[in-house]
């Protein structure tokens, strides 16, 4: 089977590395892909925004399934156009991927099912936002309501910041995404992310995971698309998976079909498990970045096939056999990120793969035959171990390992599981 993929992310490295394994496949294309990509995929320059263009290669190449890696795509409905010509496709309908395209319709989706999450406002304008911060108090989280590329949050623990939030949203800072803001409770506990397939009528519970946000160690410092995750989460107990798929996964499958848009995918729930039991803090419908990365190398099934049984439908079928021991990524990014950076600064060197660590491209091109980096986070240095702290520690020496003077890392990725594995030896 010929198939596409979407994106040229980190996350889609670990999927075209995962997709390449089947037996299942023939040729994997990915477009536009990246050099860490190029390796197991042919990459092409196909403008994914054309949906008639993707269209007409996937019957030139006889390719009958996509798999779009990014959320963009979907909320622009490029499966929506896929599924009308026949072709078969992993991700959700334009309207089913409102669950990420729009706080509000999650918030508002949650409050008609009893889905547990904060409590929340929406808001289409600046004043009446400030005046409900004001009334309800600190801390207090202000969303721009559409796609932000992971930051158009502010977990603000005062009025004033909550205050410059808002007025960063309605100011443009996040352009379209911005018009809108939903203002909710702030939910204290741990963070933690949950995966699970669905194809409209069935789910499939896959694994979890935990990523670190902010820039800095010691989780400082602004937000950013992830600077590192491992899996599982220990927080993520069976007893808490169990109840987090009753009462906050099921509910949503139910009631996007029953509102009309079944939603075939990944649901990707970010929580909180606070002392009442996990919450929702938001959905995403496509895998994490960088959770996939650490997904991936746990994953023991052929993803293909899963993938292709959450498009046809065939989810009853199907079962997901995972590796016990952890996985965990560090994020290499450059300079100056989630701020501006310089672009196309040399990647000197890279370490080679092992059956244990390897390297995802996240932000990588070739220049003149030499790797440079190109975007704000640009390698995921993944490695497993018996523990979080055996995976940690070999991820770090993967790490040293780079040669790229412009690039930067935390330096405690997966610290509260450390912490927590060292109490238990004491």
């Amino acid at each position: 089977m010929n198939v596409l993929l979407i994106g040229s992310g980190g996350r889609e490295h670990a999927l075209a590395w995962k997709i390449a394994q089947s037996p299942k496949l023939t040729t994997l294309y990915a477009a536009p892909g990246n050099p860490g990509i190029a390796e197991c995929a042919t990459c092409v320059t196909l403008n994914v925004d054309d949906h008639a263009a993707v269209i007409s290669f996937c019957r030139e190449k006889s390719i009958p399934f996509v798999v779009v890696g990014p959320e963009a795509p979907l909320v622009a409905g490029l499966s929506d156009a896929l599924r009308a010509e026949g072709i078969a496709v992993f991700g959700p309908s334009a309207a089913a991927a409102q669950l990420e395209g729009s706080k509000g319709f999650t918030k508002d989706l949650c409050a008609k099912y009893n889905i547990p999450t904060g409590a929340y406002q929406r808001f289409n304008n600046a004043p009446k936002a400030k005046a409900y911060v004001r009334a309800e108090g600190a801390p207090i989280v202000v969303k721009a309501d559409g796609l932000a590329a992971g930051k158009g949050v502010t977990v603000a623990m005062t009025v004033d910041e909550a205050c410059a939030a808002i007025d960063d949203c309605f100011e443009g800072a996040f352009g379209e995404a911005g018009a809108e803001v939903v203002v909710e409770a702030y939910l204290d506990g741990e963070e933690a992310s949950f995966f699970c397939l669905c194809d409209g009528t069935t789910l499939l519970a896959l694994a979890s995971a935990q990523d670190h946000k902010r820039v800095g160690d010691g989780d400082t410092g602004p937000n950013t698309g992830g600077m590192g995750a491992y899996s599982p989460a220990p927080v993520m107990t069976p007893e808490i998976v169990e109840r987090t798929m009753k009462e906050i996964i099921e509910p949503t499958m139910r009631g996007m079909a029953a509102d009309g848009h079944p939603f075939s995918g990944v649901f990707f729930a970010g929580l909180m498990i606070t002392a009442k039991g996990p919450e929702l803090i938001e959905y995403n419908v496509r895998f994490g970045d960088p959770e996939c990365q650490v997904l991936m190398m746990r994953l023991k099934s052929d993803l293909l096939d899963l993938l292709l049984a959450t498009a046809e439908g065939r989810l009853q079928d199907a079962s997901a056999e995972w590796r016990d021991e952890t996985a965990l990524t560090v994020v290499m990014a450059s300079k100056g990120y989630p701020g501006s950076y310089e672009k196309n600064t040399p990647i000197a060197a890279l370490p080679q793969p092992t059956e244990t660590q390897r390297i995802f491209h996240a932000g990588t091109a070739l220049k003149d035959g030499a790797l440079v980096a190109t975007g704000g986070r640009v390698l995921n240095v993944t490695a497993f171990g018996q523990n979080v702290t055996e995976a940690q520690a070999r991820a770090y020496a993967m790490a040293d390992q780079v040669d790229w003077p412009n690039g930067f890392m935390r330096h405690d990725i997966g610290w509260r599981a450390v912490a927590r594995e060292n109490q238990g030896e004491n």
